[in-house]
């Protein structure tokens, strides 16, 4: 997945989900928490593959999955496009009324704005870009 996407929670707690997005995660989709303080959004089938991979890994490292799974939510779009985000969710990232939604491979973020906004500012530095195609060895 890929772009980046701006938004506005309503007052339900739903967000517009893109188009592009839509097509890619499809029509349910899951929502759970990051190790960066936002969500990420996986389509039903990489959800399964991700909860395959746990399934073989052994007991004690499951259970390390655990918050994953106790906080992920199945969520399906409307007839708008939109998705209810969990009020659980949306207070573990910090959502406020503007969220930015960021394809990152095969799954999307869910970020408050102003978060990524200071992820973003970090993240795109010459610097950093350089040492990302680096690492890709490109």
């Amino acid at each position: 997945m890929t772009g980046e996407y701006q938004h506005s929670l309503d007052n339900k707690g739903r967000i517009f989900i893109p188009a592009k997005l839509r097509d890619e995660l499809g029509d349910v989709f899951f929502i759970t928490l990051s190790m960066d303080k936002c969500l990420c959004a996986y389509s039903s089938e990489n959800w399964k593959a991700f909860s395959e991979k746990v399934n073989a890994m052994p007991y004690v490292k499951q259970r390390k999955m655990r918050p994953l799974f106790a906080h992920a939510a199945r969520c399906e779009l409307d007839s708008q496009g939109r998705a209810l985000i969990p009020q659980n969710l949306r207070e573990y990232a910090g959502f406020t009324k503007n969220v930015t939604v960021v394809g990152c491979n095969n799954h999307a973020e869910l970020w408050d704005s102003e978060a990524w906004d200071a992820i973003y500012a970090a993240e795109t530095t010459p610097e950093n870009i350089a040492a990302v195609m680096e690492e890709l060895e490109f």
